[in-house]
Formats: structure tokens, sequence, C-alpha cells
């Protein structure tokens, strides 16, 4: 579409290009000033309508003399996000994600007003990641709100929010977050270009699709490779780490990148808690997590080798094994585990204590009752969910249960030798892994950097955090 300084011409031309009296959301209205028409492209639910009232009623008392829309804008116009646009994909794109395009005969450019209000819920506290205590406030989905809320926390003239957009027909609004005399430039350059080069018609996924568009990985690995967060306090302290922000809209989860496996065993409980509490807090972790991926497999590996335990580790191993193989016992519990958990995600929250009575308390003992389990498999395998339940992150979460699925069978399979070559093959998948920035996926460990590794092993006191110590000096 060509914008001309023929009204009517654009009227028609716009009705056409918008699927104005088609599409009911999108609103078309002719405005007349005192000696000129205009008229109005809007979408309907997106606009704040006092300004659109307060527009209206000083347009309809203006009379045009002149012919140069900037001196338009700046003398009637009073209000602080106004534009003039001769593009009409910009005018499109703005158009369609709230704004309000003006077109006024005689004038071959159009009037962009910036007044949109989003619909929105108010930021509450994420399910994934509550603390005890600490702020209640969470990402929402739309964007202007998370970038508010992480400026309230981070007060500095070098943080920079750089907004772009990705599909040809979804144009979903992208932000990069970073401080700039903190954070690598050349790695903040080679994100940018990837956005760019991006080639996709919509983020149907929003963050997801957008990261997987982003980061090269094979699709035999089920380590993650980015951290999300619904956090604003999470994401401005990683931001004062030198990290950069990805935010995308529609969405509550922002991007969190470059990142290493110890990113992915970090919680902000750590911080509400004193030192010591929190070092106490972060070892926990570090220990229900490592059993979560070895006990099973360690446990059916023992009771092939029961003669070799020591006296007083014999009950660990059971008098009966029950009409199924263990191996397969473990793996139906595995496989259970997962099913009752997207049980719940599809289960109304009114019913959710019924579904978990019935899956853990009936069908658990009906099982041990005919036959199909042993009661030692419920155990481990109730030890071995609560490890996974307890790992901050959901996607590391997964990846532990899958290696520990592929653990548990090479050991049930080929008995100890599987065991050592499943063990083998999961520290090469860990060790051959990059970060986003190709960098090593178990930094500070590998290169090693005691610096930095005592401050993930160990919850140091703020004021001998890094930033803090070198602002004292």
């Amino acid at each position: 579409m060509k914008i001309t300084n023929n009204i009517d011409e654009n009227i028609s031309q716009l009705r056409e290009y918008f699927n104005i009296g088609v599409s009911f959301d999108v609103i078309g209205k002719e405005i007349q000033l005192k000696n000129r028409r205009g008229f109005f492209v809007m979408i309907d639910g997106f606009t704040k309508d006092e300004i659109m009232f307060y527009i209206t009623t000083n347009l309809q008392d203006l009379f045009v003399t002149d012919f140069e829309v900037q001196k338009l804008i700046e003398k009637h116009l009073a209000y602080m996000e106004v534009e003039e646009s001769t593009d009409m994909n910009q005018i499109e794109e703005m158009v369609l994600s709230g704004a309000i395009a003006l077109f006024i005969d005689g004038f071959d450019s159009a009037i962009i007003i910036d007044a949109r209000e989003y619909p929105v819920r108010s930021p509450q506290e994420p399910d994934l990641e509550k603390v005890t205590r600490g702020p209640r406030d969470g990402f929402v989905e739309t964007v202007i709100f998370n970038t508010a809320l992480i400026r309230r926390r981070v007060r500095d003239r070098n943080l920079t929010f750089e907004l772009t957009s990705v599909g040809s027909r979804s144009k979903t609004n992208v932000v990069l977050s970073y401080i700039s005399d903190l954070v690598d430039q050349e790695y903040v350059q080679e994100i940018r270009d990837k956005i760019s080069s991006i080639k996709i018609e919509s983020l149907t996924m929003a963050e997801k699709s957008l990261s997987e568009l982003l980061i090269d990985r094979s699709i035999f690995n089920p380590l993650p490779q980015v951290r999300y967060t619904e956090r604003p306090d999470a994401a401005a302290a990683h931001l004062m780490e030198g990290h950069l922000l990805i935010i995308v809209d529609t969405t509550p989860s922002v991007i969190i990148l470059p990142t290493t496996i110890f990113h992915f065993t970090q919680h902000a409980e750590d911080y509400y808690q004193s030192p010591a509490v929190g070092t106490y807090i972060r070892w926990l972790r570090f220990g229900i997590m490592t059993l979560s991926f070895l006990l099973v497999p360690l446990w059916l590996l023992a009771t092939e080798y029961v003669r070799y335990l020591p006296e007083f580790m014999q009950f660990l191993t059971p008098e009966k094994t029950g009409e199924v193989p263990l191996l397969l016992q473990l793996i139906i519990l595995e496989l259970g585990i997962d099913i009752l958990r997207l049980s719940s995600i599809h289960t109304p929250n009114s019913l959710t204590t019924s579904l978990g009575i019935i899956s853990g308390l009936v069908l658990g003992d009906l099982a041990v009752q005919v036959g199909w389990f042993i009661p030692e498999t419920v155990l481990y395998m109730a030890v071995v969910a609560i490890g996974t339940f307890a790992t901050p992150s959901i996607e590391f979460a997964m990846a532990i249960r899958i290696f520990r699925l592929y653990l548990l069978i090479l050991t049930g399979l080929f008995n100890i030798i599987g065991f050592i070559v499943g063990i083998f093959l999961v520290c090469l998948c860990i060790f051959k892994t990059k970060n986003s920035s190709k960098k090593s996926y178990l930094w500070p460990l590998i290169p090693f950097n005691a610096t930095a590794l005592k401050h993930l092993l160990f919850r140091t006191p703020i004021p001998n955090q890094v930033g803090n110590k070198r602002h004292k000096k």
C-alpha cells in the first residue's frame, strides 16, 4: 500500500489492507477536523479510552494550515509517544500491536500514537520459584511491565533494553536486556545477529521457540543450555553478574544467557536465608539431586551383587523380588511418576488432592498387594521423585530423569559393566556440552576457577560478593 495525500484513496486502501469491516476488532473511524478530514485505524481492546477521547477532542477543534506533520505533532498532539511514518510495514506492525494510526487529508504520511494498554494480570509470585521470604512479584505476559520490574531494581544508566521483533506474521516483541559495562559486548552482538537472521512466521511457543532458534543443540542431549526465570529479583541479580536477558512478549519467562550447569542448581531461597542456612540448603540440594540420579541404579546393582555388600547393608536388598522383574518394576514406576505429573497438570486444582490420594495411596498400595511391585521399589522411586521436585530448574530435573532412565536400563541389562558405561556416557555428554557462548558447560570447575567455585558451593555474605567488593573499593 502506498500512502497518498488524498484521504479518500487512503481510506479505501486501509479498509482493504486491514480488513476493516470484516474483522470486528479492527476499527476504522473517520474524524472531522475544522477544515480537514482524518481517519483513525486501531485495534479494539488495546487503546486507552481516555487518551483517545483527549486526542479526538483536540483534533476536532484544530484548523490545519500547515502541511508539515512534525509541526502538527509538536503544536497540537500533546502526547509523549507520537511519531510520523511513511513506512507502511512499520504502520502495520504498530497498529496490530496496539498503537493508533492517524491519516489526515493533505498529508502523505501517517501519525502513529502509541497509546497502548494491554490486558494484563497483576504480578504474582511464580509457582515454580517460591521463597519463604522475599518479594512476591513476578513477571507477567506483557513485556513493558517486565522491563519496568527490572528497571525498578536496577536503576543504572547503563541498563539497556533493545527492542526488536521476530516472526513475519506474529511480529512478536523481543527485548535484549543487559548492563553495557558489565556484559560481553561481542556476545551481545552475536545474539543480536542471530535474532535478526531468524526467518520464521511465528514464535508459537514464545520464549521456548526463540531459545531453540538461537541455540544449536543435539536432539539427543537433554541438558538445558538456557535458564528461565519468572522472578525479577533473580533476573536483576544475573544482570549484575554480566549476563544477558531476553524478554519475549506474551510470556512471563525470561531467558538468561549464558549459563552453565551450576546455574540450574541455584535458587533465590539461598539468598533470602543467612549464609550458614543458605549454604546448608545448597548442599542439601546438591545431595538430593545426586541421589535422585544414582539411587535407583545403585540399588538395582546392589541386588545383583548382594553377596559383596557388608553385613550392615544387607537390609537394603529385598528378600522377594515379586512376580515382575525388578528392572521392569522400576521402569514402570518411572513412567508412572511422569504420567502422574502430566495428569496433575491437566487436572483442575479442586481435584488435585483427589488425584494424589487415588494414585499415591490406592494404586500404589494395591499394586504392592497384587504383586506388581515390592515395597522397596516404591520407596526408592518415591525418594527419587522428591529429589526431582527439589531441583530448582524443571528443565534440568527432566534432564536428570532422562539420564537416570538411560543408566537404569544399562544397569539392568548389563549389571556392573552397564553401570560404568552409563556413568561414562553421561559424563561424556556433560563434558562435551557447550553453553550458548560456546564455552565450557562445567565452568568454573572446567576450566578451574577457585573463587567462582567457592561462591557456587558456599552462600557467601553479601559484603563479600564480587560486585559489592568492587563498589567498596
